[in-house]
């Protein structure tokens, strides 16, 4: 939901001059956004015939996961200043060139290097569709609601989708899930203008330093905290923060990164989404370990705990409005500690189900509403930046938990 409330926030005044004051159908804008749930998700249960495929361990081909979640984080700052450099349409065309590219490289990847890269393109591409048709149902919360219900429906329902479609005809096109989204380019592009937001420029050094932070966190704990990765991070933060010194206004606005309420949000979000991807990607294997599940009970369980733990979710957005910040983040901090705690100690399938539930209630309520947190920390033509960098945060868990899990349980 972060995604939503960032470009939705931004550019909402420029939605009309946009569009020629035509309203996009909201099932349209949810068909171009929230295919990219599915495919994230996909991979749960079909990382061991992937890995045999390709002749690698399980425990490498979590890398497909993590490429995926690194390109979501990186893709949203920068698509978030594409549209203000050139435009929704110019947006609309460039995402689909990238998942198009992406899809034919997945299909066809002898090797899990170029799987990777097909799986980065994807995810890259589709954080431009979903920034697109945020920005085009901006002003409406019926319409915004259609297309975050989207994505909670695909997003429980992605691994149940992968394992039957890989068992079906195979994993590569499991992993195509993302390419429904191309349907919709077409229709959504008769309604989006190509003009670009005058006097806006992209900073290009602040996203080569902003992408080079981002890639040196996510090798962080898949290379077990080695030296250079960790000097690697180091140099990148210290070129980032002597950028945003030069570049107070530029795609990483010094106000928002140095106000401590934007720190609290992102890294409480950082810290729910790494305990909910950690367990959606290790609660598979301990099912099957300690209950003796088959897959297709484990896809079905566990579909089933992600859509309870999403559905719950919406009603924590709405109670967190009538309770304090300090008590939001206990609520999500506790939830995000419980579950991988109920996860290391349960044998029984039903309450390692239960602590997928309370995981994904933590991230995707904690989204939401520190979302708007973030948002609320920078002015109104840096909103976009400010809800794009804590999306970054979020996505940087989607890259931490699965590494995490090939760690602890996959390995």
């Amino acid at each position: 939901m972060a995604v939503q409330t960032a470009v939705g926030s931004a550019v909402r005044g420029k939605v009309r001059e946009a569009t020629g004051g035509r309203q996009v159908p909201a099932p349209l804008l949810a068909l171009l956004a929230t295919p990219i749930a599915a495919g994230a998700n996909a991979p749960v249960l079909i990382l061991p015939s992937t890995a045999a495929s390709l002749g690698v361990s399980t425990a490498s081909v979590t890398w497909i996961v993590t490429a995926f979640a690194w390109a979501m984080a990186v893709g949203t700052p920068l698509f978030a200043g594409l549209l203000r450099l050139r435009g929704l349409r110019a947006a609309l065309w460039v995402s689909s060139a990238f998942v198009l590219a992406g899809s034919a490289l997945v299909a066809l990847a002898p090797w899990l290097p170029a799987l990777l890269v097909g799986r980065a393109a994807q995810a890259l591409g589709g954080a431009g569709f979903v920034a697109v048709a945020m920005s085009l149902a901006a002003g409406s919360a019926r319409r915004m609601g259609v297309i975050t219900s989207g994505f909670g429906v695909l997003g429980a329902s992605g691994p149940l989708l992968g394992s039957l479609i890989g068992e079906a005809a195979s994993w590569r096109v499991a992993l195509l899930l993302s390419a429904v989204s191309l349907v919709a380019v077409p229709a959504v592009a008769r309604y989006a203008k190509s003009a670009p937001v005058k006097g806006s420029s992209f900073d290009v050094r602040g996203a080569g330093a902003l992408v080079a932070l981002a890639s040196a966190l996510v090798l962080i704990p898949q290379t077990g905290a080695a030296p250079p990765v960790l000097l690697a991070a180091f140099a990148a933060a210290v070129l980032l923060v002597l950028h945003v010194r030069r570049r107070p206004e530029g795609l990483v606005p010094a106000a928002v990164v140095r106000s401590p309420r934007f720190a609290g949000a992102a890294l409480t979000a950082l810290a729910v989404s790494t305990s909910y991807f950690s367990l959606l990607f290790a609660l598979p294997r301990l099912i099957a370990d300690r209950a003796g599940w088959e897959q297709s009970a484990i896809g079905l369980g566990q579909m089933i705990a992600l859509l309870a733990g999403s559905a719950l979710s919406w009603g924590l957005a709405a109670v967190s409005v009538r309770m304090s910040r300090r008590a939001v983040y206990g609520v999500l901090l506790t939830l995000g500690a419980l579950a991988p705690l109920t996860a290391v100690c349960a044998a029984w399938a039903p309450l390692l189900l239960v602590a997928a539930t309370v995981a994904v209630l933590a991230a995707t309520g904690g989204n939401a509403v520190l979302a708007v947190y973030a948002g609320q920390e920078a002015p109104a033509h840096q909103r976009a930046s400010a809800i794009g960098l804590f999306v970054l945060c979020y996505q940087l868990g989607g890259a931490f938990g699965p590494a995490i899990a090939a760690l602890l349980v996959l390995g």
